[in-house]
Order: C-alpha cells, then structure tokens, then sequence
C-alpha cells in the first residue's frame, strides 16, 4: 500500500463502519495514581526498536494526566498524552498524539479537547507531500478511551467484555469502535516470577462492508495480571493503522 493511501483509506473505513452510537462510560473500579516506568517496544523476533518512558501523575479532583513516549532508534517519535477523570466513571478530558519519522507511514500532531469542543491538526502523507493543517469542533461521546484502553481492561469485570470508541486522525477526526474481550488466561514470566494473565483481543469493529475491503487487520492483544492489584504486561498491536505488529513490555 502506498504512503500517502493510509489516512484516505482509514477515512473511508470508518465512513463505511458508520457512526458508531455511544455507549455507557467505563466506572472506575481501581483508581490510577502516580506512575513512572520505562517499557520497551520491540519486533516480534525481539529486536528492539525504541525506549519508551511512561509518566503518570494525579492533577488533583479525580483527573490524572499520562503520558507515553517511545524514542526510536531510527530517530522517530511516537508521543501520546491523555489528561483523564476518574471520579466514579473514565472520561477522557483533552489527548495528544505525534509521530513522525522513518517508522511512521504519515507524519501527525492532533489534538482533542472536551472543554473546548476543538480539535486541531497538523498533517503529512509523506515526504513529498505538503503539510495539511485542519481544525474544527468535535463532540466527544463518553465512551471515548484514547490512551486509556490499557486501563479499561484493569477494571473491566472478571470476564467481562465492552465494546468504547476511540478518535481516529484521517486526518480529520472520527470514530471507531473497539471490542476489548478477554480470550484466554496465559502463563507468563515476569523476570523470575510466575504470573498468570489474562489475554485481551482489542478489535476494530468496521462493520460489514468495510470488513470485505480490508481482512487483514491484525488483533491487538494485551496481557493483564489480574488479582487485588491488576497490571499491565505486555502489549502486542500496530501502532498506527496497517502498521506492524510490534511489541510492548517492561524488559
């Protein structure tokens, strides 16, 4: 697939998929606190493509801010921040995410805010291609988890499943759902430990007629330990749409 095809096609899907109906908020079940870590994004066959810090701090009154970074070998930038309430139920207040550089198909900076309304964006299919800078307003259901689908999954009861929304950038904003079902309970080594996680399938639903366009769509699966302190473990997805499938964990 050509680079600069990516945006019109994720656009298109989701104009097929339709405009997904918003569901009930995700309620809060463990609350977050302050967080630093460093996870590592590597290959399937481990090699490893970026260093990644993760920083999470309490804002006061139930909002928490988080960002991720992941800093590419390559010199590429993979940025995410999510400002977050969490009194009684998950909302997403204002999200931030860049990429750019050789690992990246399209170059992006965009930005949501629910207090606002507004969304801007900065734009490049490629290369060759000029930079596009749109902005507008933009509703955001409460069901909407960009940042956060990690987190649901902590809180989700014991075999349960949701299906949320997140904001896809094509670049102008739209919505798509995404199903967040457990699948099985694996055995996994965490240095020395023994753990049993539980796998998540995180996936796009498209809805019929954009499923015949693309079926190639890879799963995302998410390992959470679950227990009184449920954790995350690892991560295996793309990291913008038909990307590769790469991986996240703490070592």
């Amino acid at each position: 697939m050509r680079r600069a095809t990516l945006g019109t096609l994720l656009a298109l899907l989701t104009l097929l998929a339709g405009r997904p109906a918003a569901a009930d908020p995700i309620a809060v079940k463990y609350t977050e606190g302050v967080t630093r870590g460093f996870p590592v994004l590597r290959s399937l066959t481990g090699e490893k493509l970026a260093q990644g810090e993760l920083a999470q701090v309490p804002r006061g009154d139930g909002v928490v801010e988080s960002r991720l970074i992941f800093r590419f070998k390559d010199g590429s930038l993979h940025d995410e921040r999510v400002v977050f309430s969490q009194r009684d139920v998950f909302t997403v207040l204002s999200y931030r995410l860049v990429q750019h550089g050789p690992s990246f198909p399209e170059t992006l900076e965009a930005s949501i805010d629910r207090a606002t309304g507004r969304y801007d964006v900065r734009y490049r299919a490629d290369e060759d291609s000029p930079e596009e800078t749109v902005r507008g307003e933009f509703e955001l259901p409460l069901d909407v988890y960009n940042g956060l689908l990690t987190t649901l999954m902590k809180n989700l009861p014991v075999g349960g499943s949701t299906v949320v929304q997140i904001v896809s950038f094509t670049p102008k904003p739209r919505l798509v759902k995404m199903l967040l079902a457990p699948a099985a309970e694996d055995p996994m080594k965490v240095n020395d430990a023994a753990v049993i996680a539980t796998r998540f399938l995180m996936r796009p639903q498209l809805g019929l007629f954009a499923s015949l366009l693309v079926t190639d769509i890879p799963d995302m699966k998410c390992w959470i330990a679950g227990g009184d302190a449920p954790a995350f473990l690892r991560f295996e997805g793309p990291l913008y749409f038909m990307g590769p499938v790469w991986r996240i964990d703490w070592s």
